[in-house]
């Protein structure tokens, strides 16, 4: 598990870096560029490329790493628990994030994914059809405990440092919003008695749309519904506050709804998902930050000349590492030759506040 004294040396022994580079994250400091693992085939040398590269960053001054249960098929998760076992550093100087919902398949893409499902998750109980949505997305209690046990296995860790719901909305292809508001409460209760027995430090929810769409989009949900529901999750099971502590969502020049769109009701009016966190005291931590390499050659001159970076890619990185609110921005690494580069961003200041808002002027 991260700990104050670990990150807080980490963050000592790695100076090089601009000024704000290095973000509190509850008591710990965190590196506000982060290591993905999303993209990749399921293959013994993406895994191999993969552990080099999370080692280099671990021992260049990045100590937030990224993954999920399912991408790659359970492969990405034992890749970065094996960069954490192999790297020259104190496992409790790194955050390690992962996430659940999906179901992963194991190693490999099964001839029969259906016959899979089945075997490995009807048939044991850990899973009910009616709670499965488009045969790939669960929430249900069962599910979301299983894939704790099955993350703390892969990355060899006795404790995860933060644990995402993995794209609620997708249950709003099958279910009304008030019934995904129930199944994340539900799950919420799940992660709130793992963070009891120290198996979660942290939990919270990762999207890709729910948070940063308008209010009549089919993918909304409200963040501040969330919250409340997070808060009775931990009602419930006894605890004095509730262990929700981050939120992760796309955000780059390109996709910048979760600054730009305000669909968050508050009694100071309404807020767009940054400015809520930010108010909140939610963590963000900020996915396609490169938006999968799209910007590491393209990007409105206009915006370009504002940011600092001696290469587009570092400009993009800094851009995320701009917005309101933000603790880190992850960066898809799964190659060691990026990691330099990804790095190399921190040794700039991102924008400040004014010249952040006047790039949307």
């Amino acid at each position: 598990m991260a700990t104050a004294d670990a990150t807080w040396d980490y963050r000592d022994r790695h100076d090089g870096f601009a000024r704000t580079y290095f973000r509190a994250f509850g008591d710990c400091v965190v590196s506000s560029v982060g290591v993905g693992t999303y993209l990749g085939e399921p293959t013994d040398a993406a895994d191999e490329a993969y552990r080099e590269a999370v080692v280099e960053a671990l021992e260049s001054g990045v100590n937030v790493v990224d993954t999920a249960v399912n991408y790659r098929c359970q492969r990405s998760e034992r890749a970065v628990g094996a960069a954490i076992e192999t790297a020259d550093i104190d496992r409790e100087a790194v955050l390690v994030a992962t996430k659940g919902g999906f179901l992963p398949f194991d190693g490999s893409r099964p001839d029969d994914p259906g016959r899979y499902v089945r075997e490995e998750y009807v048939d044991p109980g850990l899973v009910d059809p009616a709670d499965l949505v488009g045969g790939r997305h669960c929430l249900s209690p069962t599910f979301v405990d299983d894939q704790v046990d099955r993350s703390l296995s892969n990355l060899g860790l006795d404790t995860l440092d933060l644990y995402y719901v993995h794209n609620p909305e997708t249950q709003l292809q099958e279910h009304s919003r008030e019934e995904v508001y129930d199944k994340l409460e539900a799950a919420f209760e799940v992660l709130e008695r793992r963070v009891q027995a120290g198996d979660i430090r942290h939990y919270g929810v990762a999207t890709w749309e729910a948070f940063r769409v308008e209010r009549g989009s089919e993918t909304y949900l409200s963040l501040p519904e969330v919250v409340e529901r997070a808060r009775a999750a931990a009602e419930t099971v006894g605890s004095t506050a509730t262990s929700l502590r981050a939120i992760q969502l796309p955000f780059n020049i390109y996709m910048a709804d979760a600054f730009t769109v305000v669909a968050h009701d508050t009694p100071d009016g309404a807020k767009s998902a940054l400015w809520f966190a930010s108010d909140a005291g939610l963590d963000v931590f900020t996915s396609a930050s490169l938006m999968q390499g799209r910007l590491a050659s393209e990007m409105p001159e206009s915006v370009a000349a504002k940011l600092e970076g001696e290469t587009r890619a570092q400009q993009a990185i800094n851009f995320a590492r701009s917005a309101p609110g933000v603790t880190s921005a992850l960066v898809g690494t799964g190659s060691p030759e990026h990691v330099a580069e990804n790095v190399g961003a921190g040794t700039y200041e991102p924008l400040g506040a004014g010249a952040f808002d006047a790039v949307f002027e």
